[in-house]
């Protein structure tokens, strides 16, 4: 019992592997959180909070993926610009503009509020359509994520 030590992973010996996920008929928050926590590093067994832990992540054909509910027509964007006011947006119309920003950022807002978290969304990689994507020489392994169970709408 005196010599039990809790480990702690040191970014020098964490290996990262890269990772391919075809969005196709995905949902948008149910991938953005499996993707989160694989950014995080929360599925090895040697996740540590204050080192970046987590893998790379291709994600091919987002502008596929899809929304459940009234979503697509009621969800709001905002942000502020600087001044007086905020910018606003629908979801159907940052969708049809840029399919990758709507993950992108739900993927941001699901990952901690720190340094670390700026690391780990460069290590995330957004394409809009097709398998062509200018990684394949990380050899990425494909990753079957965000499996739904039941029926989904198609917004």
């Amino acid at each position: 019992m005196a010599n039990d030590k809790t480990y702690m992973a040191k970014s020098k010996e964490v290996e990262q592997k890269w990772y391919l996920v075809d969005a196709t008929d995905k949902v948008v928050g149910r991938l953005a959180s499996d993707i989160a926590m694989i950014l995080m590093g929360k599925h090895r067994p040697v996740y540590t909070p204050h080192i970046d832990t987590g893998e790379y992540v291709i994600v091919t054909n987002v502008d596929k993926l899809i929304f459940t509910g009234k979503k697509l027509n009621q969800k709001k964007y905002t942000w502020y610009t600087g001044y007086p006011g905020l910018r606003s947006e629908k979801a159907q119309e940052r969708f049809a503009r840029r399919p990758e920003l709507v993950l992108m950022d739900s993927v941001r807002r699901m990952l901690p509020k720190n340094n670390l978290a700026k690391r780990m969304l460069r290590k995330l990689k957004v394409y809009k359509s097709g398998e062509q994507h200018p990684h394949q020489a990380q050899n990425p392994e494909v990753l079957e994520l965000a499996i739904t169970r039941g029926r989904v709408n198609a917004g």
